[in-house]
C-alpha cells in the first residue's frame, strides 16, 4: 500500500515524495562539488537549459521541444566531457563513504591483517617540518594510507627509500634538483619525489594560499590522502585532507593530525 496525500488538485505519494528528495540530494552535491569553481557557471547553465527544455516540453511547445531535445542529447556527452573532473570527485566521495572505505568491512573479519602503517615513525618528517618552516623553506608532503599512488609517483622522481629528516632537508632545499613538487610517502618509504599534484580550480581560496596549498586541496580533493605543506612565505605548516586545509598548525598538532589519518581516525 502506498500512501498518497492530496494538496489542491496535487495527487503526491510517498515515492514521489521520496523521490523529489533524492534529486534534491543529488543536485546539491553536484554544486557543492563545483562550488568555488570556473564549472559553477556551465553547471548552472546546462541546470537553466533543462529547466527551459522542461518547461516547453510540458507546455507542449513542439517546435521548441524539438529544438532544445536534440542539443539535450548531445548535451549529456558533452557534460560527461566538461564535467569529467567533477564526476570522478562525485564518485571517489560516493566510493570513499561506502562500508569498503579503508577496507574497513574486510577490517572486521578475524584473519591478520598488515599493520605497517601503524608503526610508521613520523618523528623525521615532523622534525624536518619544522626545520624547514623555521628557514622559510617550502615543502609538500604526501602520506597515501590506501595505495602507493602510482600515477602521481610517476610523474616525478622514483626514489623508495627510508625515511630520514637529514633526506627530506636535502630535497626540499632550495638548491636541490628535487625541491619543487611533492614528496610521497606510503607504508613507511619515500616512494617518489619532485611529483606534480593536481590544483585545485576553486576560487574562493584565502589570497595568501599559494601553489603548494592549492596542490595539496587539489590532491587530497580527488584521492584518500592527507597533505603536509610548509609555506615558503612564512615559514607555517599545514594540513589539507578532504579539500580542506587548516593552516599554522604547532608541531603537536601536525603529530597529531598525520598519526589520526594513518591509525584511520579521521
Amino acid at each position: 500500500m502506498i500512501w498518497t496525500f492530496n494538496i489542491g488538485f496535487l495527487n503526491i505519494s510517498l515515492v514521489d515524495i521520496v523521490d523529489i528528495l533524492f534529486v534534491t540530494f543529488l543536485l546539491y552535491q553536484l554544486y557543492k562539488l563545483v562550488e568555488g569553481s570556473v564549472a559553477i557557471w556551465v553547471f548552472l547553465g546546462f541546470l537553466l537549459l533543462y529547466l527551459i527544455y522542461f518547461g516547453v516540453s510540458v507546455s507542449g511547445m513542439e517546435l521548441a521541444t524539438a529544438i532544445l531535445g536534440q542539443f539535450m542529447e548531445v548535451g549529456v556527452l558533452a557534460a560527461i566531457i566538461l564535467f569529467q573532473q567533477e564526476i570522478r570527485k562525485f564518485l571517489f566521495l560516493m566510493g570513499r563513504t561506502t562500508s569498503l572505505n579503508k577496507n574497513q568491512l574486510f577490517k572486521r573479519l578475524p584473519w591478520p591483517r598488515r599493520t605497517h602503517q601503524l608503526a610508521m615513525d613520523i618523528t623525521p618528517i615532523v622534525e624536518a617540518a619544522k626545520a624547514l618552516g623555521g628557514s622559510n623553506t617550502g615543502a609538500l608532503i604526501v602520506f597515501s594510507e590506501g595505495t602507493k599512488l602510482k600515477f602521481y609517483a610517476e610523474s616525478g622522481d622514483l626514489i623508495d627509500t627510508i625515511i630520514s629528516k637529514r633526506l627530506l632537508m636535502a630535497i626540499f632545499n632550495k638548491q636541490s634538483p628535487l625541491h619543487d613538487g611533492a614528496v610521497i610517502i606510503y607504508g613507511g618509504r619515500i616512494v617518489a619525489a619532485r611529483c606534480i599534484l593536481p590544483v585545485t580550480e576553486r576560487q574562493n581560496l584565502p589570497p595568501h594560499f599559494g601553489l603548494r596549498h592549492r596542490a595539496a586541496i587539489g590532491m587530497t580533493e580527488v584521492t584518500d590522502t592527507l597533505v603536509l605543506v610548509v609555506s615558503e612565505e612564512t615559514g607555517q605548516m599545514s594540513i589539507a585532507r578532504n579539500g580542506t586545509v587548516k593552516s599554522n598548525l604547532s608541531v603537536q598538532e601536525i603529530r597529531t593530525a598525520i598519526n589520526d589519518y594513518l591509525c584511520g581516525e579521521d
